[in-house]
């Protein structure tokens, strides 16, 4: 009888043990490594998102010049010009793209364009969404780190379950899920819980059951 019970026992272990291995083998959520004090990040160059504002100069052409929202269509309306594309190409560029167009009306234009509000495209936003205190989408900046981006949104409302937060973040063309410990980082105050953001990165973050 009691081989019986320790042969039952034992398949019940072995079992409990496959489950547990098909669990994690399943789990697509990995750990993002924390941020070390004084890392620098490459941040990728701006790029003109509708709802901008953009301020246009000119040289000696004043009556050119002019500050204007991109519109959520990505175009711009400037004197002599209209409809210009200007979503998703950096200040730059549009400048010389506007320099090509000014050429017909005027002799040799030089343009220079400024970022003056920033929304960013779609792929320069991080979003925040769930159990936040204000839920939305931030623009990106350089070295932008997990901490930043809860301050911006507020931080964490009391039903949250930091925890157990999850970072969405596209890499080498396909999106994959991060585990992040935002109570561990927020309410705890560990700073080893902070982590880097990238640009498009989204920020899930549950309801705690109590």
């Amino acid at each position: 009888m009691m081989t019986a019970g320790l042969a039952r026992m034992g398949k019940i272990a072995a079992s409990a043990m496959v489950v547990l291995m098909v669990a994690a083998g399943c789990s697509r959520v990995a750990t993002l490594p924390e941020v070390r004090v004084g890392e620098v990040h490459d941040a990728p160059a701006y790029r003109i998102g509708p709802l901008d504002n953009i301020t246009i100069f000119v040289w000696r052409n004043p009556e050119l010049s002019t500050s204007v929202p991109v519109r959520p269509d990505g175009r711009i309306s400037v004197p002599l010009l209209e409809d210009v594309q200007a979503a998703d190409k950096t200040p730059t560029e549009l400048a010389r793209e506007l320099e090509s167009e000014l050429d017909v009306f005027i002799q040799n234009p030089l343009v220079t364009v400024i970022v003056t509000g920033f929304s960013g495209t779609f792929e320069q936003q991080i979003r925040v969404v769930g159990q936040a205190q204000q839920p939305r989408s931030i623009p990106f900046r350089a070295n932008m780190t997990m901490l930043d981006v809860m301050i911006a949104v507020g931080g964490l409302t009391p039903f949250a379950n930091g925890n157990r937060a999850t970072l969405v973040r596209v890499v080498d063309g396909q999106q994959k899920e991060f585990r992040v410990r935002l109570g561990r980082l927020i309410q705890d105050g560990h700073i080893d819980a902070n982590v880097a953001m990238l640009p498009g990165d989204i920020v899930i973050i549950p309801e705690t059951f109590f």
